[in-house]
């Protein structure tokens, strides 16, 4: 399914699944203007609150529950990983697009692809903070060996994960850069699932989740989210590096996530895509 302006005689009706620090950026992105799309509803759990972060916004949207969203040709998802399905499920169902920011739940709910395949819907994973996408996809139409990714952060920003509850791991007490987890992406996606969406898109987009290996790493001295992928292929080697800012709203997530959200939905009413 491929959305061009000069196609329709409409915009294209995009709906916000959640409002959180990824939302609210990409909420006030679409409120600058974008031709062909329309930020058309909100669906948040404290809609008042929702209501008072969108005031400012020069066309406020709507705001309501899940089921509010069913009107709209895209619902970007920015939930937390828990209620994931409550919104994938029905806009699949009605051969909508759904574009993922909680990729790590993605893995952890594969039938969803089968889903959108007998509904007519379509799952769209922007690259956020993956560096090289294009390069790993177009490696893996070839014979790949390995494709690593080590992720790099605070410690603060891995609290409350699953894997450093389970393992009673003292986060205040790490003084140095230590490995806490190595493992694969759909291991890693159930130990951190609010911290490790990149490696889960990487996956997805390579050799699978059983297949593409994962360190994270919590390093106190750095206040960035940092991650190298590292590849191994016939047609190419390659190691990729990026430094994310972290969201200042929460650092779990970084700034380029928003933004690449709103880079995809342009990409559907561009009349020209540069990269695969």
């Amino acid at each position: 399914m491929h959305f061009a302006p000069y196609a329709r005689s409409r915009p294209l009706r995009i709906g916000l699944a959640g409002l959180g620090s990824i939302g609210i950026q990409v909420a006030r992105l679409l409120d600058a203007g974008i031709p062909g799309l329309e930020l058309a509803a909100v669906a948040a759990g404290d809609q008042d609150r929702a209501r008072a972060r969108l005031a400012g916004l020069a066309n406020p949207p709507p705001v309501g529950d899940l089921a509010m969203l069913g009107e709209c040709d895209m619902v970007v998802e920015m939930l937390p990983s828990r209620l994931f399905v409550d919104i994938a499920r029905p806009t699949l169902a009605r051969g909508a697009t759904l574009i993922v920011a909680s990729v790590g739940a993605l893995l952890s709910n594969m039938e969803l692809i089968d889903l959108a395949r007998a509904g007519g819907g379509r799952i769209l994973v922007p690259s956020g903070a993956i560096l090289g996408l294009d390069a790993i996809k177009a490696a893996c139409e070839s014979r790949v060996a390995s494709i690593r990714i080590d992720t790099r952060k605070s410690p603060a920003s891995l609290a409350g994960a699953p894997h450093i509850v389970a393992n009673a791991i003292d986060i205040h007490a790490i003084a140095a850069p230590t490995v806490i987890f190595t493992g694969t992406a759909d291991e890693a996606a159930i130990a951190f699932p609010a911290n490790t969406n990149v490696a889960a898109a990487l996956a997805l987009a390579g050799l699978g989740p059983a297949r593409t290996d994962v360190r994270v790493i919590a390093d106190p001295a750095v206040d960035r989210n940092i991650h190298t992928i590292t590849v191994e292929a016939d047609s190419a080697r390659f190691t990729a590096t990026i430094e994310i800012v972290p969201n200042a709203e929460n650092p779990r997530s970084g700034q380029l996530t928003p933004r690449s959200i709103v880079a995809c939905l342009r990409d559907l009413v561009s009349p020209i895509r540069i990269g695969s």
